[in-house]
């Protein structure tokens, strides 16, 4: 018998073009159509612009080698922690001075080759800026030749380091005008608490927590090559993934509260608070003059509000109808949220899911799974 895991997208493309198939994760045709693309651009102007800098001489290179390595990374796997600005620029510029400085003091070719590269290893990683083509980049000084004597110890910085700037310069822009994020911001190890105590939020206390995640990695043995909070990121969206293929079946239609306390954009602060109190309630949408979902207030909102509640209007999370409930929970459980506005097509409000609403159906779930 098949397995049917076996029948997804990546398995068909990998029985039809099983050379093409991707070997990063989340790699598609489009990314790395962008790559290509990109690494094109920007390797001709970074050439052009050092050679008008410099002039193309016999022995001083306008583009450095490992400057096509550090394009591969910046444009292929701009989220990686190696093709971030700084390893690009100081991984690059470091790596060079230090098999620069391995040139001139070891004169055993051998011994100079290998002791650059790990020694280049060494300075980036003290300097958080590991960079794969520093390696190249020391390797290039220690076996300079012609052009290492004639540039002397300026080298490191001329082209190197001009060629990193300009390349990283060149892959913002293009990255901006390609709509992709650049440089990549990785989400933070320590997560933060809405309530400024020491407890992680609620949503990271069951499942896979960074205790799991640092064991798992020390049972295995090996770095990859992914910043260690993104790979928190990713497990809580596989929990979550999994979560809705298992309870999909449950829609916020079904769990939603249609009669909703909702105010205009001229209610005056008194009467919003006086609406919280007497309904018992923390979020009441707010909308405008057609009827259409302009933001939320809450008491943490209304405070220090003495006028109308125009000016204190929060942004609202919202879902539709037949999306599934159990998307809501990691909305629900940041520790600000604590209820999702329904909304149709038009932006009109059709109900909302309060964090009551949520237990109450978490709980019949359960109940259902041990009947």
């Amino acid at each position: 018998m098949s397995n049917p895991e076996n029948h997804g997208p990546e398995a068909k493309l990998a029985g039809r073009f099983r050379f093409f198939v991707p070997i990063l994760a989340g790699a598609t045709p489009r990314e790395r159509a962008i790559a290509c693309i990109g690494t094109l651009v920007s390797i001709c102007l970074t050439g052009s612009i050092c050679g008008l800098i410099f002039g193309v001489g016999p022995f001083l290179p306008f583009i450095i080698a490992p400057i096509g390595a550090s394009a591969v990374l910046l444009f292929a796997v701009p989220a990686s922690p190696h093709a971030q600005p700084w390893p690009i620029i100081g991984g690059n510029t470091i790596s060079a001075c230090v098999g620069l400085a391995v040139a001139h003091w070891v004169h055993e070719p051998v011994l100079a080759t290998g002791l650059g590269v790990a020694l280049a290893i060494a300075a980036m990683s003290l300097t958080r800026s590991l960079h794969p083509p520093g390696g190249a980049a020391a390797l290039t000084m220690v076996l300079g030749g012609p052009a290492l004597k004639l540039g002397g110890a300026i080298l490191p910085v001329l082209p190197i380091a001009l060629n990193s700037i300009i390349l990283v310069a060149l892959g913002y822009c293009f990255h901006r005008l390609s709509r992709r994020s650049y440089p990549h911001v990785a989400t933070p190890v320590q997560p933060i608490n809405e309530h400024r105590t020491h407890d992680a939020p609620p949503h990271q206390r069951v499942g896979v927590v960074g205790e799991d995640v640092d064991a798992a990695l020390a049972t295995l043995g090996q770095t990859f090559d992914i910043d260690r909070g993104d790979l928190n990121l990713l497990l809580e969206a596989a929990e979550q993934h999994a979560l809705t293929r298992l309870h999909g079946t449950l829609l916020c239609k079904d769990i939603l509260s249609r009669d909703v306390i909702k105010v205009s954009e001229g209610t005056s602060a008194k009467q919003a608070r006086n609406l919280l109190l007497d309904h018992n309630i923390r979020t009441l949408p707010v909308v405008d003059a057609s009827g259409k979902l302009r933001g939320v207030v809450g008491l943490r909102e209304l405070v220090l509000g003495n006028q109308t509640i125009d000016g204190v209007i929060a942004a609202a999370p919202t879902a539709m109808e037949d999306d599934t409930a159990v998307s809501l929970l990691p909305i629900l459980s940041d520790g600000h949220t604590h209820a999702v506005i329904i909304v149709g097509h038009n932006q009109h409000i059709v109900g909302i899911i309060t964090q009551s609403d949520m237990l109450a159906s978490l709980g019949r779930l359960l109940l259902n799974a041990k009947i």
